[in-house]
């Protein structure tokens, strides 16, 4: 690519000190890779590339799957089971041995790209079955014979069917594009590249809601198929430009763990991953911030349709929130270089919970409920931009796929949870979606004490300038 050569001693690492007081040299560097800035900014151009064909499936699948159930008339429960838990069962099985094997794999092409770029094409097949459903569920229906059931149950399926295989591919794909990211961008511009990455997503965002989303219910089958192929190209070329560095030999296993097999490996995982505190910790702290705006987001195209909302209004009001998020996204990056992307955390996780407990008093009719909603979607903007550099500040770079999976371990049996019993809730509540924000804010209320508690064992561990992993 040319925008990368070997130095001897790796220079700035994701855990090498470094303290926001210094100005930024003129050479970065992580791991053997050393850039310019010109080189720097070629790296940045593949990555957001890369994370715009990656937001585009990410920011639209999940509006347009709830969409598509319902034209099916699937249960609010299989929505939150299908569109929720079923994704988390499949990282909590796949995130360890994809993390693992990536963390421990030396090959020509480095050691994350390979595990980005083979599962695209099943990515890209997958969508345009989604975008065919409809007509797979009407042949299924009329080609079946008479225990065949109805077309729209054939339908969900048939959905069902695209969708897991989506997943599978899917958490593979996003459980390591983290890991690239650490490998690849120095840790002194972390934050900054994170401001730019979720600039890149919110645009995406912004255009879908502000344009699309009133027409999605039309025109879903399109969407997908076109969706998907956009992604296909954007990741594709994104992992023939990146360039990995070299990695030195990963740590030998030990005898006894060789010889119990997958029971010996899976004895080393737990052993290295949930042994220290401050790794619970920081686990607890990931899966809050995830969980606590999940019951808002799995709902809220048919919380909107519950007090009257119009889907082109909805979008318009996605637009506006997306958009207060996308102005704030790159100098939140900058303040999460400077101050840390903890505080950040504490900052917002409180914000939100006051914002969430206020919208369930207070947002029944349209004009409130877009006001929560608006607000809904900036804060957890802000939050997630504000931390989105918090694996690679914390975690060691030599495991960190590793600890990154434990962390979506914990996070995939949250959201294995939470969606279909808050879906089955809300049932039992004669459909009253007001209550996903109350347990919204329960659970940002729980992430603030987790991201209270993590900065306070960061502090002890040497702080901003002095931090080494344990």
């Amino acid at each position: 690519m040319g925008v990368a050569a070997s130095v001897p001693d790796g220079g700035i690492t994701p855990n090498t000190p470094f303290s926001c007081h210094n100005p930024l040299p003129r050479r970065w560097s992580v791991g053997s890779l050393t850039y310019s800035a010109a080189g720097l900014a070629v790296l940045f151009c593949w990555l957001l590339g890369g994370d715009f064909a990656w937001n585009v499936k990410e920011r639209t699948i999940f509006p347009l799957a709830q969409l598509t159930l319902r034209r099916f008339d699937a249960p609010v429960w299989f929505v939150g089971l299908l569109v929720g838990s079923i994704p988390a069962a499949i990282g909590l099985l796949l995130g360890p041995s994809i993390g693992v094997k990536s963390d421990r794999h030396r090959g020509r092409w480095g050691r994350r790209i390979p595990f980005i770029l083979i599962p695209t094409p099943f990515i890209v097949l997958a969508m345009l079955g989604l975008a065919a459903t409809p007509n797979f569920g009407h042949w299924i229906h009329l080609h079946g014979g008479s225990h065949v059931p109805k077309e729209s149950i054939c339908s969900i399926a048939s959905f069902a069917l695209f969708w897991t295989v989506l997943e599978l591919a899917t958490i593979i794909t996003n459980a390591l594009f983290g890991g690239l990211i650490n490998d690849v961008v120095p840790a002194a511009v972390v934050g900054r590249f994170f401001g730019l990455f979720r600039l890149v997503g919110l645009a995406v965002a912004i255009i879908f809601n502000l344009w699309l989303m009133g027409k999605a219910d039309a025109h879903y089958q399109l969407l997908f198929a076109v969706l998907g192929l956009l992604y296909g190209a954007g990741i594709t070329l994104m992992c023939l430009g990146v360039k990995e560095g070299e990695y030195p030999p990963p740590p030998p296993i030990p005898e006894a763990d060789k010889a119990y097999g997958m029971l010996g490996w899976l004895l080393m995982y737990i052993q290295d991953c949930f042994s220290k505190p401050y790794y619970l910790w920081f686990f607890a702290t990931i899966t809050f911030g995830l969980v606590m705006f999940v019951p808002v987001n799995s709902f809220m195209v048919l919380h909107a349709r519950s007090v009257g909302m119009s889907d082109k209004l909805f979008g318009k009001c996605q637009a506006l929130g997306y958009f207060g998020s996308l102005l704030l996204s790159y100098p939140l990056g900058i303040l999460a270089d400077k101050f840390h992307p903890l505080r950040l955390g504490v900052l917002f996780t409180i914000l939100y919970a006051a914002i969430a407990v206020i919208a369930f008093f207070f947002g029944s009719t349209v004009p409130t409920f877009f006001v929560a909603l608006a607000c809904h979607t900036v804060i957890s903007g802000c939050y997630i931009t504000g931390t989105a550099s918090l694996a690679q500040r914390l975690l060691p770079p030599l495991r960190f796929a590793e600890l990154a999976s434990a962390a979506g371990v914990c996070s995939a049996i949250a959201l294995m949870l939470v969606p279909p019993m808050l879906g089955a809730f809300v049932q039992r509540m004669g459909h009253d979606y007001s209550y996903v924000f109350l347990v919204g804010s329960v659970l940002a209320a729980l992430g603030a004490v987790a991201h209270i508690v993590l900065l306070r064992q960061f502090q002890r561990l040497g702080g901003d300038n002095e931090y080494v992993a344990p």
